[in-house]
């Protein structure tokens, strides 16, 4: 069976560090607060654990063997995350224009399709923390329920920072900047991903 320890250290580590979903979920709490991206959290949590399970059934293996498909779905990714970039960067100010709503739970879910980290932690998740021989689908369920447990509050420290940052940031040049700087945190992470 899985061991708990180094699977829940690698799952806090992965889901803590800068990667599209925190940077998102800053950004959103920035304008939104922390109660206005739950839904987002949720979402997150929800679609990365059903992600894990599927991945980690066999669902990475046609992946894997297709490089037109790989590719595909790293290019996709990389264009939500440009387009996502693009929404954050241009979000009015509080006051100006019409608010644009965070990310919903939905959007947030199926989000984790073509996250190009979410991909490379499930790829990796499942041959790290799993033993030959044993029987799969318990082990793989736990992997997902590992994530699930540790996700929401490494979300819920990303949101009270971009929170945090909203009030810091309440004059509406402020609040620009640091929404054009979460943009390019997002776009810089997709630098190692598309090496």
């Amino acid at each position: 069976m899985t061991d708990w320890l180094p699977l829940l250290g690698f799952a806090i580590a992965t889901s803590v560090t800068p990667g599209p979903n925190v940077l998102m979920v800053a950004a959103g709490a920035a304008s939104h607060g922390v109660r206005g991206v739950v839904p987002h959290m949720l979402g997150i949590t929800i679609g990365f654990g059903a992600m894990l399970l599927l991945v980690g059934l066999g669902l990475a293996g046609p992946l894997a063997a297709s490089a037109w498909l790989h590719e595909g779905m790293r290019w996709a990714g990389a264009a939500w995350l440009l387009w996502l970039a693009w929404k954050i960067a241009s979000a009015p100010p509080p006051g100006e224009g019409p608010r644009r709503p965070p990310m919903g739970f939905r959007g947030a879910a199926l989000f984790q399709w073509v996250n190009p980290k979410a991909w490379m932690i499930a790829a990796a998740v499942t041959p790290a923390f799993t033993r030959a021989g044993e029987p799969l689908l318990p082990q793989v369920v736990a992997i997902s329920l590992a994530f699930i447990a540790v996700s929401m509050p490494c979300l819920l420290v990303w949101a009270g920072l971009g929170a945090g940052a909203g009030r810091l940031l309440r004059s509406p040049g402020r609040l620009r900047a640091f929404n054009i700087l979460m943009a390019a945190l997002l776009v810089a992470s997709l630098v190692p991903m598309l090496r």
